[in-house]
């Protein structure tokens, strides 16, 4: 078998039926399996997803592992040369698979490698490409150096913006939305750090397979949406984990008396970003999550996929727009001769502040909304 694919979730089955549509379409010419680790979720994930995707083996956790945890129990069912580490709330290009396999095959001394990535509005992600988080590359983040001269060598270390995002190149960490990595490398170099329940899991991972001497790249040939975060809500207790891990990486790696300075840091760091974010949270409309943020939406793809989505909008009393320009937000409706990879491109020229997508024969349909609102995911039959 030559591709493993993992993915956690935890109460994102809208998300995740999108992104194992995509992943379907993507493997279609592989020897492939799909494991899912579902940290038990409240949803009823398992129960709708099932019976949808009988070629996918669900691993049904009684407790929330956490990341690093559910995808080592998933790694211990992989029977593939290489394995991909893979978010619930992504979507992948048809071709996505195969030009990672392709890029392994002839560069042997590749670990892992992370490819091109766009939020649900078409934008970079900065995480694509990142640097490990040495004193100074943590200092330069979170006092904001890195956000005023992001394209700095010297001070934008962190997400290496001095480095051209359309360039194939290695980098030091790649993220663990998209992860595709040598089985045999994860083999030798040791699992994922389960001291690490979320965040700086895969930095400590990459940077486990940079001193084995192995090589991570980042390739931008194909590019996949990361809705980002989705099944984490932006609050206190997230902005915590988050700092936290970054501390035990850096205590890790660097020693107590190297990393001193940076833990002062980070502890205030925690609490200044932590009381913006819980801040900025207390307003956020969480009822909408579920519901389109527009009146006037415009569908666009394959139509028996559009007429799926517009039973959704005539029950909600949303207009549909025949005008692509005046119209809110789009729907993809993906089926046909419109692909996934068609999609990704359009969103990433589209300049609508809300871009939504939904696979044909799907039951949802998932989107981004605003940094505050987060995601959108919701069923055809509410």
């Amino acid at each position: 078998m030559t591709l493993s694919i993992l993915i956690v979730n935890y109460n994102v089955k809208y998300f995740l039926e999108q992104c194992l549509c995509s992943v379907k379409k993507a493997i279609e010419k592989l020897d492939a399996e799909v494991i899912v680790i579902d940290n038990n979720s409240s949803d009823g994930s398992f129960d709708y997803l099932n019976l949808k995707f009988p070629w996918v083996k669900f691993i049904l956790n009684t407790k929330n592992l956490g990341f690093s945890k559910a995808n080592n129990l998933g790694f211990s069912h992989a029977k593939s040369k290489y394995v991909l580490f893979l978010n619930p709330d992504t979507i992948v290009a048809e071709d996505s698979f195969e030009k990672c396999i392709l890029f392994m095959e002839s560069h042997l001394r590749a670990g892992a490698m992370g490819v091109r990535m766009i939020d649900g509005s078409g934008r970079y992600l900065k995480e694509s490409k990142r640097g490990f988080p040495s004193l100074w590359v943590s200092f330069c983040k979170l006092s904001g150096l890195e956000y005023l001269m992001p394209h700095s060598k010297l001070f934008g270390g962190y997400y290496l913006g001095h480095l051209n995002e359309n360039r194939t190149q290695v980098i030091d960490a790649i993220s663990g939305a998209f992860m595709f990595v040598r089985k045999e490398v994860f083999d030798k170099t040791g699992s994922f750090d389960e001291q690490f329940f979320m965040y700086a899991e895969d930095i400590d991972l990459s940077y486990r397979m940079q001193q084995g001497g192995y090589e991570n790249y980042y390739l931008p040939e194909t590019t996949i949406i990361h809705f980002k975060g989705e099944s984490t809500n932006k609050d206190l207790k997230y902005v915590t984990q988050f700092y936290k891990a970054m501390s035990l990486f850096v205590q890790k790696h660097l020693g107590a008396r190297r990393s001193a300075f940076f833990l002062a840091l980070i502890k205030s760091a925690i609490w200044i970003r932590g009381t913006f974010s819980f801040a900025g949270n207390f307003w956020i409309p969480k009822k909408q999550r579920h519901r389109l943020p527009c009146q006037n939406i415009f569908l666009a793809g394959e139509e028996s996929s559009k007429q799926e989505v517009a039973g959704l909008l005539t029950k909600q009393g949303i207009t549909q727009s025949t005008n692509e320009q005046a119209a809110d937000c789009i729907i993809f409706c993906e089926g046909g001769r419109f692909s996934f990879k068609e999609i990704i491109d359009a969103i990433s020229k589209s300049r609508k502040k809300y871009c939504n997508i939904h696979a044909l024969g799907s039951g949802s349909v998932v989107g981004s909304m605003d940094k505050k609102m987060g995601g959108l995911s919701m069923g055809l039959n509410p």
